[in-house]
């Protein structure tokens, strides 16, 4: 069964970190793009970081650039988010998300709609 589980969420404080992970199972994840989004009640999922092919590098929304990392790991089906300089506009569910189609477009890293599969989620909150 195709299945992502992310974790490490939590409380953080301005200026702090987080690494979420993302364990996918049920698949190979060599030839899946993958992304991670966040959503925030009453608004749509923004895009936050994509790697849509191995040929392409990686994508982050403005507010994120030179503060939040993605990563995979293939040989043990983990996708990864590191999160640096944390702020409270950062707080939100984060969800990560792959697709089995691949594209050079990143403009694609911010349509949800691209991605067919998704995590739960997890919790991410920027508070002093």
């Amino acid at each position: 069964q195709l299945q992502l589980v992310e974790s490490g969420g939590g409380l953080v404080q301005p200026g702090g970190s987080l690494n979420l992970s993302c364990a996918v199972s049920g698949f190979t994840l060599d030839f899946y793009g993958i992304g991670w989004f966040r959503q925030v009640p009453g608004r749509g999922r923004e895009g936050v970081s994509c790697i849509l092919d191995s040929d392409t590098g990686p994508w982050y929304t403005d507010s994120v650039k030179g503060r939040f990392t993605i990563a995979r790991d293939n040989a043990k089906k983990m996708i990864y988010l590191h999160m640096t300089n944390l702020k409270p506009e950062d707080t939100a569910v984060y969800y990560c998300a792959i697709s089995s189609r691949t594209s050079t477009d990143q403009g694609l890293c911010n349509q949800p709609g691209w991605f067919g599969r998704w995590g739960q989620g997890t919790q991410v909150t920027v508070s002093s």
